[in-house]
């Protein structure tokens, strides 16, 4: 499979679709969530959203496919999303390249926001 610089993932409780793309080409890389069994129900009075956190092994195995990816967007329905991006800032990510990633960040804010 031929890797891109950039990726954008679409992520559910249920399922990933990753997309590494460049200018004329784009790849497509599907995971499914293997401790899913149907649907969630919730049942009245009990507390939270009925919704289990995704299994480990389902977002390690999105974060392994996106590893050779420098750039990634992740979108999605629901709470996936975030619980990915939480997953690879505690799991995935190295400390200098959260530390780089911040950077990169500030560098384009600063140079809108004064610095008093």
């Amino acid at each position: 499979m031929t890797h891109h610089f950039h990726a954008v993932v679409w992520i559910d409780h249920a399922e990933a679709v990753i997309f590494e793309f460049a200018e004329g080409d784009v790849s497509e890389h599907r995971i499914k969530a293997t401790d899913r069994q149907g649907n969630i129900h919730h049942k009245t009075g009990s507390v939270g959203s009925g919704h289990a956190h995704d299994s480990k092994s389902y977002l390690t195995a999105v974060v392994s496919a996106l590893k050779p990816s420098h750039e990634i967007l992740i979108v999605g329905d629901g709470t996936a999303k975030e619980e990915l991006a939480s997953f690879i800032r505690d799991h995935a990510s190295t400390q200098g390249e959260i530390i780089a990633f911040a950077r990169k960040f500030f560098e384009g804010k600063d140079l809108t926001t004064p610095q008093i």
